[in-house]
C-alpha cells in the first residue's frame, strides 16, 4: 500500500434512535445517527409481523373474472 493516499480508519460511534449505541470502525468522520437498528428491528427482535397472503389471489380471480368470462382459471406451471 502506498503512504498517504488512503483515507484515515477511525473508530466511531453508530446510535440509534432508539437509543442503542455501539462501536464501529469505518472511514466516515464523525459519529453516525441511524433510525432503526440490530436492537429495535423487528426482524432482530422476533416481534416480526407475518403478512398473510393467500387472500391475495382469490381477490385478484375474483376481480378479473368478468373480464375472462366463464372460463376456468388458467392451470398454475410446476417447475
Amino acid at each position: 500500500m502506498k503512504a498517504g493516499i488512503h483515507p484515515a480508519y477511525n473508530q466511531l460511534n453508530v446510535i440509534c434512535a432508539c437509543g442503542h449505541k455501539f462501536q464501529t470502525r469505518s472511514t466516515h468522520k464523525g459519529d453516525i445517527r441511524v433510525e432503526i437498528c440490530s436492537n429495535c428491528h423487528p426482524f432482530f427482535t422476533g416481534k416480526q409481523k407475518l403478512i398473510d397472503t393467500a387472500g391475495r389471489v382469490d381477490k385478484f380471480e375474483r376481480k378479473y373474472q368478468k373480464i375472462r368470462g366463464n372460463r376456468p382459471p388458467a392451470p398454475q406451471a410446476t417447475a
